[in-house]
């Protein structure tokens, strides 16, 4: 059938894209595990002190990918260049913002992560060799969600793989040769970040340059387009700083409760990882997909993609299943040497079993509603399933007071997030249809 051809030459580039972002996670919380579990647990922290601030902006990658696709849908060159250019320039000032408030960030990323104070160094040294990679992430956000929306799944997995290859290169060697630690990671991240955005510029120019016929200042500065450009962001941008909330409580709570605790969380966690970025793949596709033809005004096509996207995304989440259940203590050993920790999150494994059947829907679900730019019902239930969330780890904390059943209750309240947002999202789908905003 033509549309799974479509949507397979779509995701699969991003599969293989999206499978490989959490690799730098992954080899940074690997090159740690053979120091100890201060320094596993400080990388863990690290990491979603900027997953808390990037996370924030990636409506910058979904806006753009789902405007942009219905762009191209009706083949209007002048959308797609001006498109461009405000998701740009709003990066590049969001960027300059973070900078500028990198001392309160700090601050505030320390507290709500409970990060202790035998970690504070490692973690403050992280932090502040990270954030000067603040503008080329954005950058790089906006340019991934830019190729998505053209239908162009190539360049992002170009660019994903030099971001990788230098990540992990730079940081084995300041880790390894130049015994940088915490700071060799962090350095390896950043000068992979740059690498990757300037990268995407140059490739950008390759193909893309003819838009720059339909380029006029005054359109891309125009307060009618721009202001919408900012409303349809603003309303994923509170969907995300929702996620952002549940996967750093996840964290604090993780922190809160020992660093053996969150050492094993923080290395189970990279088993959602590789689950979310690899589901996201048909997300991705649904974005661009369900963008195009939507945009070209084919309501059955629309349907049609929509339901074999989910159909994709859950043969995929099995996969996943059954590697997790044959290979788990395997993949532990990946990120660390270390009997105890290993030990310590074998009897949590069977939860990474769970998580792909029952979290790749709302992945799914995430895709079709940006390509439909129905962006006020994805916050809607992003914020009905944080309360759910935060609902189920009050009342489950209270009743098993048990430091024992900690992750339990951790692993339980974050499934029941990821319900909870996929079932609401298809209820708003059922209700509504294709007339969701």
């Amino acid at each position: 059938m033509k549309l799974n051809k479509e949507i397979l030459q779509l995701a699969i580039p991003n599969i293989i894209s999206n499978i490989s972002v959490p690799l730098i996670s992954s080899v940074d919380t690997g090159l740690m595990g053979s120091l100890s579990a201060l320094h596993i647990g400080a990388v863990g922290l690290g990491s979603m002190i900027f997953n808390f601030i990037y996370w924030n902006f990636s409506f910058l990658r979904m806006g753009t990918t789902g405007m942009t696709a219905q762009a191209y849908g009706k083949n209007n060159a002048a959308a797609m260049v001006h498109t461009w250019g405000r998701a740009l320039i709003i990066a590049l000032l969001l960027s300059g913002l973070i900078l500028l408030l990198q001392q309160p960030l700090a601050t505030l990323g320390f507290s709500l992560m409970n990060v202790a104070s035998d970690q504070h160094e490692l973690v403050s040294t992280y932090f502040y060799i990270r954030i000067w990679g603040a503008p080329a992430s954005l950058v790089l956000v906006v340019m991934m969600g830019w190729f998505f929306g053209m239908q162009n799944p190539i360049y992002p997995l170009i660019l994903t793989i030099i971001i990788n290859i230098t990540n992990i290169l730079v940081s084995y060697i300041l880790v390894h040769h130049y015994h940088l630690g915490v700071a060799g990671v962090a350095y390896g991240t950043v000068i992979a970040q740059y690498l990757g955005a300037l990268s995407a510029l140059l490739l950008f120019l390759f193909k893309y340059k003819y838009l720059f016929k339909s380029f006029e200042r005054s359109v891309l500065l125009a307060s009618q387009e721009f202001l919408g450009f900012i409303r349809i962001n603003s309303d994923i941008f509170l969907r995300t700083f929702c996620l952002t909330i549940a996967f750093g409580f996840f964290y604090s709570q993780s922190a809160a409760a020992g660093p053996e605790i969150l050492a094993v969380n923080t290395i189970l966690m990279q088993f959602l990882n590789w689950m979310s970025f690899g589901v996201d793949g048909f997300a991705y596709a649904a974005e661009s997909l369900v963008g195009k033809y939507t945009g070209a005004n084919q309501p059955a096509t629309t349907r049609k993609t929509i339901q074999l996207s989910m159909y994709w995304g859950m043969a995929l989440a099995v996969c996943f299943s059954l590697v997790y259940g044959v290979f788990g203590v395997h993949l532990v050993h990946l990120f660390t040497d270390q009997a105890a920790i290993v030990e310590a999150a074998s009897p949590y494994l069977w939860w990474m079993v769970l998580l792909p059947i029952v979290g790749t829907p709302c992945y799914i679900w995430d895709g079709i509603f940006v390509g439909l730019t129905a962006v006020k019902a994805m916050r809607n239930s992003m914020v009905l399933a944080l309360i759910a969330y935060l609902v189920s780890y009050l009342v489950l904390s209270f009743y098993y007071t048990d430091p024992a059943f900690l992750s339990n209750i951790l692993w339980l309240s974050l499934i029941t997030f990821l319900v909870v947002r996929g079932l609401l999202q298809w209820l708003l789908y059922k209700r509504m249809g294709l007339d969701l905003k």
